[in-house]
């Protein structure tokens, strides 16, 4: 809307605030031929000037508004206000010109020149958008390392003086990438670059260069360099997620500009910190002459880099970690934490074929025997009497309930100690007759079960309902009713174990906030009989795999369906070895905890100094 603001006036005809109001009116309406016929220039050539200048800059919208006026005779001059939308995340270009009128018979007219749309534009002047965009800043161990490897990527770029057709080398690389922008985006780059320098277009990981190498072979002007770079493997991909270029689809769907050099977080950490890691570009709007050289910088949006960000991965300990579960042939996953901490050290798994995959933070399974760790502090809480050296009989069925997998017979009268370490479910089966759901939620609230942490990243901190019945109450105590945890939920419990407190969970450490109180506590002494009882669970009982030659490890084994996927289970091992505290879970056709317990072990044993 052109705002009138007029401080003179002329003779008969046309007056001076008239024919300013008319050319501004129709330059802003994109009616430039009439805004033309205004002028003292070729209409042609006027009209194909006013609309290109702002293409050149990719306009999305131009506001103009009259400023005073002043009158000389049969010259006048006129000022007026410009605010351009870039269309670039919003920026606003915001300028004042002015140009100079002369009396023609009884009318007046603009007198041409490039400058009257932006003061200091020559002939042969053109205006451009620069966009220099800040290398992405670093996720880092604890030690201050980066987390992302180096690896191959692929540049794609060009010569810009080397091109014949600039249009057409953008257009077709523009539709072989998808980058979804039309290819205005990316010819601006190209034209407003340095003419004999490379300019880079696109990355693209080694798998997108490979798909869509042989239409990139058809892009006229392409020049493909092969760099190193730390962008595409990491040492902790769970946590890290994935990063993605120009071509990633997140940028099309939601309408960002195209910018050489975009890095845009898929995932993980690198999406939850996008704007802190990648940074802000700085953009300016210079004047280049016709040999492409800048004469001028109008203005400047100057940006900021990327600041990088901590993390509490362990590299020693993500490394034995990443190496155990990687010759597993079934799928498994471990999460491991600095016990008396909460600190997250290491996050791997690995996915084995025609199986599903292990979700180590934000997965929901049942935890199986494993949970007779929360179960028996519950008994030696709230049960009178109850004693590690009870004798309970372990049977094969009690109560509708049967052993999975079948326990070797460990005598008429076995002690509790002797059936926890063999992982008995029938026997916790019996004992959950001596709790109340009360007895048993105060217990699984001590180890954190359900609460209210959170990270930056989704994760679940396990859940137990109330149950309905004394039946649904015994599935609960061996950890298959209507309790469900993750790997990272389990290996705070054992770390419980381990330090004596819980402790909730901190990956990036500059933004922890305060750890909530546990609603419930465990007494040192039934801490310290836990351990006894993990130990005794890795020397002689149902976790043997993992036991160690000259070291312990503690621990408890356990097994339950894995919903959705008939004929799989869930096989857990839950432990710590020194101060570090985890979580093993494979899935397998076979309910035997061996080949879960020795990759815990294999972890364990691998820790060395980590630990």
């Amino acid at each position: 809307m052109v705002i009138i603001a007029v401080t003179g006036v002329g003779p008969a005809g046309p007056t001076v605030p008239e024919t300013v109001k008319a050319f501004l009116v129709d330059w802003e309406s994109g009616d430039y031929r009439a805004a033309a016929l205004l002028t003292t220039g070729n209409p042609d050539l006027v009209a194909r000037r006013l609309q290109a200048v702002y293409q050149e800059v990719g306009a999305a919208d131009l506001a103009l508004g009259m400023g005073p006026i002043s009158v000389h005779g049969d010259s006048a001059q006129a000022s007026f206000s410009a605010s351009v939308n870039l269309g670039r995340d919003g920026l606003p270009w915001q300028y004042q010109g002015h140009f100079t009128l002369h009396r023609a018979g009884a009318g007046w007219r603009v007198v041409w020149s490039p400058a009257v749309i932006v003061p200091g534009l020559g002939a042969g002047d053109r205006l451009a958008v620069l966009t220099v965009v800040p290398r992405r800043a670093e996720l880092l161990d604890s030690a201050g390392r980066p987390l992302l490897r180096p690896s191959r990527a692929f540049v794609l770029g060009v010569m810009p003086d080397e091109l014949t057709n600039s249009w057409l080398t953008a257009r077709d690389l523009a539709r072989v990438t998808d980058i979804g922008a039309d290819a205005d985006e990316m010819l601006a780059q190209i034209l407003a670059a340095p003419s004999e320098s490379f300019l880079e277009l696109v990355t693209l990981s080694p798998a997108d260069y490979r798909r869509l190498s042989a239409g990139l072979a058809k892009v006229p002007g392409l020049i493909v360099k092969r760099i190193t770079t730390r962008l595409f493997k990491s040492t902790v991909p769970t946590i890290t997620g994935q990063i993605g270029t120009e071509t990633a689809r997140v940028l099309v769907e939601d309408g960002e500009p195209y910018q050489p050099g975009t890095t845009v977080g898929l995932s993980g950490l690198q999406q939850a910190y996008q704007e802190k890691l990648a940074g802000l570009a700085t953009t300016e709007i210079v004047v280049q002459n016709a040999a492409g050289r800048q004469v001028a910088v109008l203005q400047r949006w100057r940006g900021y880099p990327g600041t990088s960000v901590g993390t509490t991965i362990d590299a020693g300990v993500q490394a034995a970690a990443q190496r155990a579960v990687a010759g597993t042939h079934f799928s498994a996953a471990i999460v491991a934490i600095r016990a008396g901490g909460g600190q997250i050290l290491a996050v791997a798994d690995h996915q084995a074929a025609g199986m599903p995959a292990v979700n180590p933070l934000a997965g929901q399974y049942q935890p199986g025997q494993s949970f007779m760790i929360v179960s028996t502090a519950a008994l030696l809480t709230s049960s009178p009497g109850f004693s590690l050296n009870t004798p309970i009989g372990c049977f094969p069925t009690n109560l509708n309930f049967t052993n999975v997998p079948r326990e070797p017979f460990l005598g008429t009268q076995p002690t509790f100690s002797v059936d926890f370490a063999h992982a008995c479910s029938t026997a916790f089966v019996g004992l959950s007759l001596r709790l109340s759901p009360a007895d048993l939620q105060h217990a699984a609230d001590a180890f954190g079960i359900g609460a209210p942490w959170r990270l930056p990243l989704q994760a679940f901190a396990g859940r137990l309902q109330t149950p309905a019945g004394s039946g649904q109450q015994a599935a609960d105590v061996i950890g298959v009713g209507t309790v469900q945890v993750s790997p990272l939920a389990m290996a705070l419990a054992a770390g419980l174990v381990e330090s004596g407190s819980w402790h909730a969970p901190t990956l990036v450490p500059s933004t922890a906030a305060q750890a909530p109180v546990p609603r419930a506590h465990l007494d040192s002494l039934i801490v310290s009989e836990l351990r006894h009882l993990m130990s005794l669970t890795v020397k002689s009982g149902a976790g043997r795999a993992a036991d160690l030659p000259g070291a312990t490890v503690f621990g408890e084994v356990g097994t339950a369906p894995l919903a959705g996927h008939h004929g799989l289970r869930a096989i857990w091992f839950v432990g710590f070895h020194g101060n570090v505290a985890f979580a093993v879970l494979g899935f397998s056709r076979s309910a035997a905890f061996g080949p879960v317990a020795q990759l815990a072990g294999q972890f364990a044993a691998a820790l060395g100094t980590s630990s």
